[in-house]
């Protein structure tokens, strides 16, 4: 048989076999991938961090509990998604600003399944707490490359320019094991949470961290104390694994909205600036300075300002974090919306808790500041409120 024919047999194979492989889905359908502009060592290092946050898999043998939530960081974010309500975590005991009272019992989270024969954590009589929906991961690194100082100029604590809406930041100690971030707002002290249902997080190694050690019982060089024994212990997961699984959440692309020109879609969002939805769902941050190319210096639509909201008796759950009030919570990023159903079983689990079932239920259920835009949705017309919808749907 001669060379040529070999080659050319070898063409046809692989062009068959082209033919018979299913198309990639689409970038604007998936919430996970990298972001674009990412050299190949750090595309390497995207892996081992992806490797670590979906595939490694915690037991008895290698470091699991002894009491904790999940035995992997993938279990509650399906496909980078926000979680589902049978992975909502439970954490209690901070009623004000004046901290949490419980960590001797086990807060600020409730482990609440055990390796045989240890006791799960049961939530102490008269512990204030709340149910948080595992969030979102993606565009995580964008977010955390906003300067502060960006954001602040939306804060109005005190309502200076009466429209109704007085964002403010929520003010944490930071962790001495975080870098300092560049253009951090440094008040007292305290530094700009950004992270978290109420942004008590600072950073995102803060984040990770806490999440061995807090979900899985598996203490690290950054949280080395136990949550069940209370002592401090040695690792359990190397460094250099958080720090890809940060590095991880720091590259993971952002949403791609979907049908941006189409025209429903794009009447749409005028209707959600019209009715006050962009003066805290801001649509447009530009990021700073990065120790990632990609990330630096970079336009994202997000629709969130990151700062603190009072929303209202309804979702006041009694519980907070860092210094905001109980009522209060971090504008939720709304990029992906369209897309959560994928990560949540086929349904909407929107809000802290994911007590809303759909989008338009979760602006019902605003109150405190965001009940202007509320009253004013409920208000439209049939035909604008639908266009709403699409277009929050096409995020």
């Amino acid at each position: 048989m001669s060379v040529r024919w070999l080659v050319y047999t070898s063409m046809l194979y692989a062009a068959g076999c082209t033919r018979l492989e299913p198309a990639a889905p689409a970038a604007d359908t998936l919430l996970d991938g990298p972001v674009e502009g990412l050299s190949h060592e750090e595309h390497l290092r995207f892996l081992r961090g992806d490797v670590a946050f979906n595939d490694d898999v915690f037991h008895a043998g290698n470091g699991l509990g002894p009491v904790f939530v999940a035995t992997r960081c993938g279990s509650c974010h399906a496909g980078d998604g926000p979680g589902h309500p049978s992975t909502t975590l439970v954490r209690y005991g901070q009623a004000d600003a004046g901290g949490n009272t419980y960590l001797h019992l086990g807060g600020p989270q409730l482990q609440h399944r055990a390796l045989p024969g240890v006791q799960p954590e049961a939530l102490p009589a008269g512990a204030p707490s709340s149910r948080f929906l595992p969030p979102l991961n993606t565009g995580l690194g964008f977010l955390d490359a906003v300067p502060d100082a960006d954001l602040l100029l939306w804060a109005d604590e005190h309502d200076a320019d009466g429209d109704g809406i007085s964002g403010r930041p929520n003010r944490v100690e930071r962790k001495t094991y975080s870098p300092l971030r560049a253009g951090t707002s440094e008040l007292n002290g305290q530094v700009m949470g950004r992270f978290g249902r109420k942004s008590a997080v600072y950073d995102l190694l803060q984040q990770t961290a806490n999440a061995y050690t807090q979900d899985i019982g598996v203490v690290n060089a950054f949280e080395p104390v136990d949550p069940d024994t209370h002592e401090a212990q040695d690792p359990e997961v190397p460094t250099a694994t958080v720090h890809d699984v940060v590095f991880y959440l720091r590259t993971l692309k952002a949403p791609v909205q979907r049908d941006r020109d189409d025209a429903d879609v794009i009447a749409g969002e005028a209707v959600f600036q019209a009715i006050g939805c962009g003066k805290c769902h801001r649509a447009e941050l530009t990021t700073g300075t990065s120790s990632i190319a990609a990330l630096a210096h970079r336009t994202i639509r997000p629709f969130t300002d990151l700062l603190m909201h009072d929303m209202g008796p309804g979702l006041d759950d009694g519980y907070t974090e860092g210094s905001a009030s109980s009522a209060e919570w971090r504008t939720p990023a709304l990029w992906g919306l369209g897309l959560f159903p994928d990560s949540q079983g086929g349904s909407y689990f929107l809000l802290h808790d994911g007590r809303a079932h759909s989008i338009g239920e979760a602006i019902d259920l605003h109150g405190g500041e965001g009940q202007g835009a509320r009253d004013a949705y409920q208000a439209l017309p049939a035909a604008d409120r639908d266009k709403l919808l699409r277009f929050l749907q096409s995020l």
